[in-house]
């Protein structure tokens, strides 16, 4: 009986580790970041929408958070800005399957000045967000979106 217990106790805190392993992963693991090529953030996201649109998407928006805020009255130091894409196409695919998925629409890419001056653009990790929705979203976002977003962001990130 003492077996037992000791391998179902070591079983059952071998899963919670786990389990707080894969949570204290999910944020890095669900974002990307790469570094700019450009010196500036207005540089790098006019760069990202000639890319997004020589690939066949649309940049419905580029949004200046520091603008936005400072009508607001609040002011922030480094630049961080919003780019927006999207494909119809694929959106319609996954909107017709899965239209919950609405509020991560349109995609989009945070373009911003890191801590040691240099300029980084950061996205969601697409090909594992759609694994975790699995179907319908796991074949586009995994497939094309996945595909179509490294064409885009070839000639804007270093390698």
């Amino acid at each position: 009986m003492e077996v037992i217990f000791i391998i179902s106790a070591g079983i059952i805190i071998g899963m919670l580790l786990l389990g707080l392993i894969v949570w204290l992963s999910m944020p890095r693991m669900m974002l990307v970041v790469h570094q700019s090529r450009y010196s500036s953030v207005e540089e790098t996201c006019n760069k990202l929408k000639n890319a997004i649109e020589a690939n066949g998407w649309e940049c419905p928006a580029i949004r200046n958070m520091n603008m936005a805020m400072k009508k607001q009255g609040v002011e922030m130091e480094k630049q961080v800005w919003i780019v927006e894409l999207c494909n119809a196409k694929y959106a319609k695919n996954v909107l017709t399957t899965n239209p919950e998925v609405s509020t991560l629409m349109p995609c989009a890419w945070g373009v911003y000045e890191g801590k040691d001056g240099n300029i980084y653009i950061s996205g969601m990790n697409t090909g594992l967000m759609g694994k975790m929705f699995g179907g319908n979203i796991a074949k586009v976002m995994g497939g094309n979106v996945s595909k179509d977003e490294r064409l885009i962001l070839k000639d804007v990130i270093q390698e």
